[in-house]
């Protein structure tokens, strides 16, 4: 069974779409196997991470923008790709290095995550984005 998850985003975040994940898979009668997620674009990311504390999205966000500053900041004058602004090469680099896909073990039809884990699509561009992501899943 598999699905394409659309996300709307507004400048960079770290938007939580699990719960959306759980609904589809409870309604569809799911059982055990394994979820496989991936986004369909280059310049945002997946991530599991914590759900409980939001300090941890806003200090992963100024993580990621101390590695990949805006392609005008002195730092990044070796960039060449900048036809969609300062923001664009960045979030590919935060994609490169963070994952675009993930894979999540599911049990009677619930993700396996742990109790303070959540997915998350986190947009790396300054702009407003509709995002996809597509799942499948795979009964074992």
């Amino acid at each position: 069974m598999n699905r394409i998850f659309t996300i709307q985003t507004r400048g960079p975040a770290c938007h939580d779409f699990t719960r959306d994940v759980a609904a589809w898979l409870a309604n569809h009668s799911a059982g055990d196997g394994l979820l496989t997620l991936m986004v369909r674009h280059t310049s945002c990311s997946l991530l599991i991470q914590e759900n409980a504390d939001p300090d941890v999205q806003s200090d992963l966000l100024g993580w990621l923008d101390r590695i990949a500053p805006p392609a005008d900041h002195p730092s990044m004058s070796w960039l060449r790709h900048r036809d969609e602004g300062p923001d664009d090469m960045p979030a590919h680099l935060k994609a490169a290095v963070l994952p675009v896909s993930l894979q999540v073990p599911v049990a009677g039809g619930r993700m396996m995550l742990g109790i303070w884990q959540g997915l998350y699509l986190v947009e790396h561009r300054r702009a407003p984005h509709r995002r996809e992501v597509a799942a499948l899943f795979q009964a074992g």
